[in-house]
């Protein structure tokens, strides 16, 4: 049951077929019986938490991406610094699905400390995809949509800093929405980049992410970037008519020359998307949107956020907690602790980031990229006094074989690969959805709005959703 959508779920919950004991016991055995191969979860609860909540979403499990602070239970960040902290107060989307009677099932697999976009780095292990295990899920919030796309539970919580809900979303079939900047409140999130970060939900409908984003959204004093909420509710809108809206898509990502056969059938896949925009009465047009822009997106984003994660997590000493490693003096044990705590990559970035942020580097580097995103972000802007919304495909590949990946830059790894980095430079609500299969894996779709319009993307987003087909796509691996 807990494969179903949450319309369904929550009817057979009113009528009495089945319990939330039930249910939960459900998740949890399949929590289980993938872990071996998948490994969405660092940790899986053997106890369900009492819950009194009153909501469309009460008695109904979920799994929460474990940089997300909860009182009690072991929150590692999949990072083997932090691979015995418990910590000591709630986060606020975390206290809010609790008030609203969803019911934890268990903390899922991460990036460490959600640097990556593999799946790949989490002290605890990889994270398959459950369309096919010799190939990645993407991260950071890897564990999260593999345990949506395997059926395990009906939604998740995880988070977003370059595309890390997006991106996984489309590798496993589901959809992953970022919310605006600030409509969720970050107050519990283990910061890793504080301007890109954001809060987001997995979910097998737009519907269901609808549903979840009515419950965590909202003002919190706690978080200081939080924004006043909107009040309405975005599952009331999403059946609004579309007829009239404008989207636009870049054409320097589309017509990108490439020998890859995967990457013309992912064109094709998105061409056919925008057939099925303009049945709905949509208008949509290809914008030029100045090459040496989309090519500088990923480098200034390097620069972004490997200076704000080596600020964020300087407190990762082993001195006020952590996993402290001994040593015969305070700068010793930080050396040891940060040497060994932390994984190549988590290490590399961290001396960018302090290269970066160095006096003589700040200017050439650290603000350059603060310009290059205002740019970019100025652009979409600039557009989205013409068009409500950016849809591109979400990736240029399927999932890529784990002996596959590659660092490699290309143009359509700068161009097409990238542009999702746009909604968090600008805080622009921003969703991906199924759209078809290439190669036998899943593709999706991206569409990207005006900030605090998540109701109108939403709305644009389920109307597609119906006539593409592939609302509630979940892998059956029995």
């Amino acid at each position: 049951m807990t494969d179903r959508l949450i319309d369904e779920i929550r009817s057979n919950l009113d009528s009495g077929n089945i319990t939330s004991d039930d249910l939960f016991e459900d998740a949890v055995f399949k929590a289980r019986k993938y872990q071996d191969d998948y490994n969405c979860f660092v940790t899986i609860l053997d106890k369900k938490e009492e819950s009194k909540g009153d909501s469309i979403i009460s008695g109904i499990p979920y799994a929460l991406k474990d940089n997300i602070s909860t009182k009690g239970i072991l929150t590692t960040a999949s990072s083997n610094i932090l691979r015995d902290y418990i910590p000591l107060y709630d986060a606020t989307v975390y206290k809010k699905l609790k008030e609203s009677g969803a019911v934890l099932i268990g903390k899922t697999t991460l990036d460490e400390l959600a640097m990556g976009g593999t799946g790949t780095t989490g002290h605890t292990g990889i994270v398959r995809n459950p369309w096919d295990k010799k190939r990645m899920i993407g991260g950071s919030s890897s564990g999260s949509a593999a345990a949506v796309a395997l059926g395990i539970v009906p939604f998740s919580i995880g988070s977003d800093t370059g595309d890390s809900i997006r991106k996984p979303a489309a590798y496993g079939g589901v959809v992953g929405y970022k919310p605006t900047y600030g409509r969720v409140s970050r107050y519990g999130l283990f910061a890793f980049a504080s301007s890109l970060d954001h809060v987001g939900v997995f979910a097998r409908s737009v519907k269901d992410v609808s549903y979840v984003m009515d419950i965590i959204k909202g003002h919190d004093d706690k978080d200081m970037t939080s924004l006043i909420d909107d009040d309405g509710k975005y599952v009331s809108r999403i059946d609004d008519s579309v007829c009239g809206k404008k989207l636009f898509y870049i054409k320097e990502a589309i017509d990108i020359e490439s020998k890859s056969e995967e990457l013309k059938k992912i064109i094709e896949n998105f061409r056919e998307v925008v057939n099925k925009c303009k049945s709905l009465g949509m208008t949509v047009e290809e914008v030029s949107f100045r090459k040496d822009l989309l090519e500088a997106i990923y480098p200034a984003y390097m620069c972004i956020s490997c200076a704000e994660a080596t600020s964020n997590n300087s407190n990762l000493t082993g001195i006020p907690f952590g996993n402290r490693i001994s040593g015969k003096s305070v700068n010793d044990i930080m050396m040891k602790t940060r040497t060994e705590g932390f994984s190549e990559l988590i290490k590399r970035r961290f001396v960018l980031g302090s290269y970066i942020l160095q006096k003589e580097n700040q200017e050439k580097l650290f603000l350059n990229a603060g310009r290059v995103r205002r740019l970019v972000v100025d652009r979409m802007n600039e557009l989205f006094k013409k068009y409500d919304g950016l849809i591109m495909p979400a990736t240029g590949e399927v999932a890529p074989y784990f002996d596959m990946a590659s660092d490699k830059l290309s143009d359509e790894y700068l161009i097409l690969g990238n542009h999702m980095v746009i909604g968090n430079f600008g805080g622009f609500p921003s969703i991906s959805i199924p759209s078809g299969f290439v190669n036998d894996m899943p593709v999706s779709i991206n569409i990207t709005g005006r900030v605090r319009e998540d109701a109108l993307v939403l709305n644009m987003a389920n109307k597609l959703e119906e006539v593409l087909g592939y609302r509630g796509l979940v892998k059956n691996n029995e």
